[in-house]
């Protein structure tokens, strides 16, 4: 079945989107829009999106997060735009398909099916390795020597960019602004509260994976 996301206008879309699309078919997960993307798309991995558009427009980040993802992993999107908003969508917004609400389930699941098949299927799984750490980026599972540690979301996608970015610093406001988003009001100081309780958690065997920079912010070890 294809992993499919539905990012739904809001909780009532949803339930609809949840009733008429083929169980046997597609493997559909939910969430609404501003609320949860981040996490849906992230440890989901899904194979196609189906992005709803309705009033109001969906928040600039929650859509840059999904060209984003649609960009770095080949993930086709489908965009469901209501008749009257025709004319408010902005040409340059990027999307592989789409169709004019109220749709069809039948002609929706015919365009998924089209869309996966053209795009060559599923997108392979990965892991990320570093000595006795390994993530595990299709299940968002992390162990450590063997032995499978438990993150919050935050801590998760911390780790994630640090070491898919070996040697790299990263400020303390660059990692608010990737993990948190440009909108969080709060101060670099959380920054630094994930990464001691990341370290404690994945530097238990006494190796170094993540290096303070100091007045600056933090990187993955090169070596590590």
């Amino acid at each position: 079945m294809i992993r499919t996301l539905i990012i739904a206008k809001d909780a009532a879309a949803r339930e609809e989107f949840r009733r008429a699309l083929p169980h046997h078919e597609l493997a559909c997960s939910f969430t609404t829009f501003n609320n949860g993307v981040r996490e849906a798309v992230t440890c989901g991995r899904p194979e196609v999106i189906i992005f709803e558009m309705g009033e109001p427009l969906p928040a600039p980040a929650t859509w840059e997060l999904v060209r984003k993802t649609r960009q770095s992993r080949n993930v086709p999107l489908i965009a469901l735009i209501p008749a009257p908003m025709l004319d408010k969508v902005d040409s340059r917004l990027e999307f592989d398909d789409f169709l004019v609400s109220p749709y069809d389930a039948r002609e929706l699941t015919l365009r998924i099916n089209r869309l996966f098949l053209t795009r060559g299927g599923a997108e392979s799984d990965t892991s990320i390795k570093c000595n006795d750490l390994v993530l595990d980026t299709a299940t968002c599972e992390v162990t450590v020597a063997g032995s499978k540690t438990e993150l919050t979301f935050k801590e998760y996608e911390l780790l994630k960019l640090l070491a898919s970015h070996r040697g790299r610093v990263f400020t303390r406001e660059a990692l608010l602004d990737k993990i948190w988003g440009y909108d969080y009001y709060g101060g670099d100081r959380t920054v630094d509260v994930h990464i001691r309780r990341l370290r404690s958690k994945i530097e238990r065997t006494g190796r170094v994976y993540i290096e303070t920079v100091r007045n600056i912010g933090y990187r993955f070890a090169k070596d590590a």
